[in-house]
């Protein structure tokens, strides 16, 4: 492992379940020599991406914080989308989350999230955490806008087996006939998922816009009104990426 994937492995290491790390601990999980890790991190912790903790222990640098900002200032979709949000969820009239995602690699990633009222959970879709690319109104609705030979070659690698190719590709293909997604339960049990896409090939944005909410409040007229709410917020947003404001070309 050289040069920047031995840097990005490091980095990768840290996750919820372990947020701190040794130098020899890295080192085995990596199956790298001590002596390289141990330079590799000191190269990171003077650029504050990585910083000391307890007991020769490291975590996570505040350098992440300030790449964070930027990107939430200077990506088009987050600027634009993120400041629909609130009012998309005031315009639901029901309890919600409401959620920007985008392709990440091979998974889906939320990019801006927003909540009114309480839900019987918390989804699991959060800013932030990478998502499963086959499941969910989110992700689906991501996947149906993508050209076939890059589709296939991200199932191939998913690899999930949440259900076999052909039948995916059909839903795949429902989804963009209609111009929308309804799942339930396919990411948390209870939950309903209401999604559109935001395809923007152009500026290389693969994205959709959702909302999840109480899978028992999703009655047909509910769900016939979401719909609606949605491609209109969709379509909005998708001209407002298209003709970025003064302001927020500039900004």
């Amino acid at each position: 492992m050289a040069g920047l994937r031995r840097f990005v492995g490091i980095l990768r290491l840290f996750a919820e379940a372990k947020s701190d790390w040794t130098v020899q601990e890295m080192a085995d999980a990596l199956s790298l020599p001590a002596s390289t890790v141990y330079r590799t991190v000191r190269e990171l912790v003077a650029e504050r991406f990585l910083e000391p903790a307890t007991e020769a222990h490291y975590r996570l640098g505040a350098a992440f914080i300030e790449f964070d900002r930027l990107v939430r200032l200077t990506d088009p979709l987050a600027r634009a989308g993120e400041a629909r949000l609130q009012d998309l969820a005031a315009q639901a009239g029901i309890p919600c989350v409401v959620l920007l995602a985008r392709l990440y690699g091979d998974t889906v990633m939320c990019v801006a999230d927003t909540a009114l009222g309480d839900l019987p959970l918390k989804p699991s879709y959060q800013r932030g955490r990478p998502m499963p690319l086959t499941a969910g109104a989110t992700s689906k609705a991501i996947l149906a806008q993508l050209p076939a030979r890059r589709l296939a070659r991200l199932i191939a690698r998913a690899g999930d087996g949440l259900m076999p190719d052909t039948e995916l590709r059909g839903v795949l293909a429902g989804i963009r006939k209609r111009g929308h997604c309804v799942s339930r339960g396919e990411i948390d049990r209870g939950l309903a998922g209401v999604a559109v896409p935001i395809a923007l090939p152009e500026l290389g944005i693969a994205a959709s816009l959702s909302l999840v909410v109480d899978a028992a409040r999703l009655t047909d007229t509910i769900e016939h009104r979401l719909v609606l709410l949605m491609v209109s917020s969709a379509n909005l947003l998708i001209a407002q990426l298209r003709s970025p404001s003064p302001a927020m070309a500039t900004s």
